[in-house]
C-alpha cells in the first residue's frame, strides 16, 4: 500500500521529518503545505542553537550531503558560556562550552533560523506548495483524512502531520482542550552588524560565547555574535576555499539566503514592568523602549542597543504548553511547537523538533518496511514524544518563570538577584563547583561525541 502523509508548516520539525522520509527510498510519497507566499519569505534571520543531541537527530535525517552543508553554513561555533551584570561585570563564564570537534555530528552549532530553512528547503522543493493556509481536517469513512486551506483547495492522505509552530490550527481542532499558557514574560529581539564599531564593544569572552545579562528587577539579555562564512556583500570570505568552497558555491539556498554577520540581543522583562500594548509596539518604538530600560547599563552595553537597527525589533509574547496527557492515537499527529511550545530556559526547543522528526519519521519507514499498518507506528512515536517533551517544557519554564522571586517588586527581589549573583560568583570562584556546573550543562544538551 502506498502512503501518502500531508505535512502541514515548512518549520524545522516538518521538513527534517519530510527530508527523512526521502533519505529512507521507500514507498511513502508527501506534500508539504506552507502558509508563506514564497521561499524568500519568513527570512529572520535570528540564531537557532542546534545541541549536540539536535546536531545528531539533525545527521540521521538529512542526506549525508546536505549535512555537509549545514556544517559549513553555520555560525562560528560559541567556546563560553557567560553570565555578566548589566554593568559588565562578570558572574560566571565557563570554557569549553562546546567539547566536540566541529565535524563530529553531535557538535554544539551555531544557526541562523534564515539558513536553516533555506537549508532544509534544499531537495524538496517539489514536494512543497506555498501560500497555502491550512484550516482544518476531516477524517473519512476509508480511514484517510482529508486538509481544506483557505483558498478551496483540499488534499486527501493516510496521515497528517501538524508541523504550523505555536498556533497550530491541527492541535485546535485535534486536541483542543490542550492549554498554551502566558508566563507573563516577554522578549524584544534585534540585531545590527558585526563591525569593527561594534566588536570593539564586546569583550573576548563575549565575542565567543553565549552571554546571559542580568540587570535589576528581572531585567536580562541575551547576547549571541553570528559570524558566518560570507562577507558583508554576500561573497564567501577570502578565506573558505577548496571543497568548502564549491560545496556552498554549489549549494541552491545561497540564492535565497542573506545572511551576514551580526550581534543579536534579546531583551527579556516581565510584563508588569512593559507597556500593555507591548506586542503591538513597531520596531521603532521597542527599539526606543530598549533604549529607555537600558539608559543605566554599561556605555558599552547600552552602546550596542544605539546601534541595533529598529526595523529589526520585534516582541516575543513568551508562552508554554501545559502537559497534556497521553490520547488515543490516531491518523493525526503533531510535532514541534505545535504540540510542545516552550520556553528559551533550556534553548532546546528547534531540537526537540528535530527529534520528533527522527522518531516518527524512523517508525513509519519501519512500518512500511515491514508491510505494517501505520498507527502503531504514530502510537509508539507519540508514547517516546510523551516521555522527553514534556520534561523539557518544565524546565525550560523552571529556568524562565515570571513567579521567580527576582521579578518580586521592592526589597524581595533586589535580595534575591543579590543572592543569585553571590551564588553565581562563588561557583565561578571555585573550581569543582564550576566543574560541575559545566558537566551539567553539557549532558543536558548531549554532549558526548
Amino acid at each position: 500500500m502506498t502512503i501518502h502523509i500531508i505535512i502541514i508548516g515548512a518549520g524545522t520539525g516538518g521538513l527534517a521529518f519530510a527530508h527523512a522520509l526521502r533519505k529512507a527510498r521507500i514507498d511513502i510519497s508527501f506534500t508539504i503545505y506552507e502558509r508563506d507566499r514564497t521561499r524568500k519569505d519568513g527570512l529572520y534571520g535570528y540564531r537557532v542553537g542546534i545541541s549536540p543531541d539536535g546536531s545528531r537527530a539533525l545527521a540521521a535525517c538529512l542526506p549525508p550531503d546536505l549535512f555537509e552543508v549545514f556544517k559549513r553554513t553555520t555560525a562560528i561555533t560559541p567556546d563560553y558560556f557567560n553570565m555578566f551584570t548589566e554593568q559588565y561585570g562578570e558572574l560566571i563564564s565557563i570554557g569549553g562550552f562546546s567539547q566536540s570537534s566541529p565535524d563530529a555530528p553531535g557538535a554544539e552549532r551555531s544557526v541562523s533560523r534564515m539558513t536553516l530553512r533555506q537549508l532544509l528547503l534544499t531537495g524538496l522543493e517539489d514536494a512543497v506548495q506555498f501560500d497555502k493556509s491550512f484550516t482544518n481536517y476531516t477524517v473519512n469513512a476509508d480511514g484517510t483524512v482529508t486538509a481544506y486551506f483557505t483558498d478551496g483547495t483540499q488534499a486527501v492522505g493516510n496521515l497528517l502531520v501538524g508541523a504550523e509552530g505555536t498556533n497550530s490550527p491541527t492541535r485546535r481542532q485535534y486536541l483542543p482542550d490542550a492549554v498554551m499558557k502566558e508566563t507573563g514574560l516577554y522578549g524584544i529581539t534585534a540585531k545590527l552588524p558585526l563591525t569593527e564599531e561594534t566588536r570593539k564593544l564586546l569583550i573576548p569572552k563575549i565575542l565567543r560565547g553565549v552571554t546571559m545579562i542580568n540587570a535589576p528587577h528581572g531585567d536580562s539579555c541575551i547576547i549571541h555574535v553570528m559570524e558566518f562564512p560570507w562577507d558583508q556583500q554576500g561573497n564567501l570570505k577570502n578565506d573558505i576555499r577548496g571543497n568548502d568552497q564549491e560545496l556552498m558555491k554549489a549549494w541552491p539556498g545561497l540564492n535565497f539566503d542573506n545572511t551576514r554577520d551580526y550581534i543579536m540581543l534579546g531583551f527579556g522583562a516581565h510584563g508588569r514592568r512593559l507597556p500593555e500594548n507591548i506586542m503591538s509596539l513597531d520596531g521603532p518604538s521597542l527599539h526606543a523602549l530598549m533604549l529607555e530600560r537600558t539608559s543605566s547599563w554599561h556605555p558599552d552595553l547600552h552602546k550596542l542597543f544605539q546601534l541595533a537597527e529598529p526595523s529589526t525589533c520585534f516582541p516575543i509574547n513568551i508562552r508554554t504548553t501545559e502537559r497534556i496527557r497521553p490520547w488515543k492515537s490516531s491518523n493525526i499527529t503533531l510535532i514541534g511547537d505545535s504540540i510542545h511550545t516552550m520556553t528559551p530556559g533550556l534553548g532546546v526547543g528547534a531540537n526537540t523538533a528535530l527529534l520528533d522528526a527522527q522518531i516518527l519519521a524512523g517508525n513509519l519507514v519501519a512500518a512500511v518496511e515491514k508491510d505494517m499498518d501505520i498507527l502503531p507506528a504514530v502510537a509508539d512515536y507519540e508514547k517516546q514524544m510523551h516521555s522527553y517533551a514534556w520534561d523539557r517544557v518544565e524546565k525550560s519554564l523552571e529556568r524562565f518563570n515570571a513567579d521567580d522571586a527576582i521579578y518580586k517588586p521592592g526589597l524581595r527581589g533586589d535580595l534575591a538577584t543579590m543572592l543569585m549573583r553571590g551564588g553565581l560568583r562563588m561557583v565561578n570562584a571555585i573550581p569543582p563547583m564550576k566543574r560541575k556546573m559545566a558537566a551539567a550543562m553539557t549532558a543536558e544538551r548531549g554532549q558526548r561525541d
